[in-house]
């Protein structure tokens, strides 16, 4: 029998790690016995947080859907229904009301809807005139959406809700009551802060949705490195462990990415023949630089976007820049928890006077859309109920271990030039 590869242990993966998957205080059952109520479950964590890993080991018969910027809640239905065979057209007038059809594209499809119409006391339409006969089906509201999904036998997951903009948000905690209604539970995974997002969204999913929080403390961090150094034949050091720890942003997923990548830089590809100890600091070091410096295009491509989308914006005169300073030049733990529109323009205004809070509001609520790839991928820094807040903690280790001119530094100096012009135009 081969040995394990480090691979097969550390590292970001599409797939649950069985080596060093760690269920912190139990959240795994927590999440299990909540599934088995008459509730919705929403996960809420960082980016590489393990809200995958999870909801991969909790929900292993799951409907998933990935959300991206721009997508309205009927793609979300029109692509879960079509996982299952069944075509969706849909129009929304208001929150409540719905109308379309649904259409069988598939063999499961068809016998879906019949099973669905016979159990609504509802007549469909078949039509033979392809080779497979199929069956269509109109719909007026919700309820034979959320029958459908039932009787697939799957759970629906939203991946990524944070994605969704505030209006389709809304619109989602809405939907939610009403499937709640129909026996229709769903799990909700994403990036946010502040608690009960979706009660906030909607007050009637007071006691009908749970959320839970994935937060990693450093004893959990610690168990993923000696779990699956165990697996491996491998000790860390506890100078390796608190370097590793601390790099990692309070964050498994570069902390797994961070072990991996001392591995290799050890030599070790797989499991040792006999106890091996990694206490060289360096390593850890070299590790964090290496991750860092891997990082570099991902987030200049950012900031060159959202330099140039602030660059543009109408009257901006790359005044705007200030703000952008005073985002990055705030401390780990302010952007963990999220930097408030009221400091950003109190620290932008004292460093350039012309910057008005409206219009850096304005600035900032298209912050997002600056920043994702053509596929709405890509998030970095998100801004809601007034916060910038960091989603991709990557963010944070780059700029702790490269140092970079940011392009709103040339923003800020080209402002400048103006002002200095401007004054010198004036005498």
């Amino acid at each position: 029998m081969a040995n394990l590869r480090t691979d097969e242990v550390f590292g970001i993966s599409n797939v649950v790690s069985a080596y060093s998957y760690v269920d912190r205080g139990k959240l795994d059952e927590a999440l299990a016995r909540h599934l088995e109520r008459r509730n919705h479950v929403a996960i809420k964590g960082s980016s590489k947080a393990g809200k995958t890993w999870l909801r991969q080991t909790v929900v292993p018969n799951a409907l998933v859907i990935q959300c991206r910027l721009g997508k309205k809640v009927e793609d979300i239905y029109r692509e879960a229904l079509a996982e299952l065979g069944v075509r969706l057209e849909l129009s929304r007038k208001s929150t409540s009301q719905i109308s379309g059809t649904v259409e069988a594209s598939s063999k499961f499809g068809v016998a879906l809807i019949g099973k669905v119409s016979a159990k609504l006391g509802l007549t469909a339409g078949y039509s033979s005139e392809r080779e497979t006969a199929t069956l269509r089906q109109p719909i007026s509201d919700l309820k034979f959406i959320a029958e459908l999904l039932r009787e697939s036998g799957k759970r629906l997951v939203i991946e990524d809700f944070h994605y969704l903009s505030r209006d389709e948000r809304k619109t989602f905690a809405f939907d939610l009551k009403a499937f709640w209604d129909f026996g229709l539970f769903v799990v909700i995974v994403g990036v946010w802060s502040e608690s009960n997002l979706l009660l906030n969204l909607n007050h009637d999913l007071t006691g009908r949705v749970r959320e839970e929080s994935i937060v990693w403390s450093r004893r959990d961090l610690e168990a993923i490195l000696d779990m699956g150094g165990s697996a491996l034949n491998v000790q860390f050091s506890r100078e390796v462990k608190d370097r590793l720890i601390e790099d990692s942003c309070e964050n498994a997923g570069i902390l797994q990415r961070l072990a991996l990548e001392v591995l290799d830089k050890a030599g070790l590809y797989e499991q040792a023949d006999s106890r091996v100890s990694i206490h060289n600091v360096h390593l850890a070091e070299d590790a964090a630089m290496f991750y860092a410096e891997e990082l570099n295009t991902t987030y200049q491509s950012f900031a060159q976007n959202v330099a140039s989308g602030v660059r543009t914006y109408p009257n901006s005169t790359g005044i705007y820049g200030h703000a952008m300073a005073v985002i990055f030049d705030a401390s780990d733990e302010e952007l963990i928890s999220g930097v408030s529109i009221d400091k950003i323009f109190r620290q932008a205004s004292q460093r350039q006077s012309r910057i008005q809070k409206g219009n850096l509001r304005t600035v900032l609520e298209k912050f997002e859309q600056l920043q994702v790839d053509d596929q709405g991928r890509g998030l970095v820094l998100s801004y809601a109920d007034e916060k910038v807040r960091v989603v991709d903690r990557q963010l944070l280790l780059y700029r702790r271990y490269c140092t970079v001119r940011w392009p709103w530094e040339d923003l800020i100096d080209q402002s400048e030039g103006r002002e200095a012009f401007r004054g010198i135009a004036d005498r």
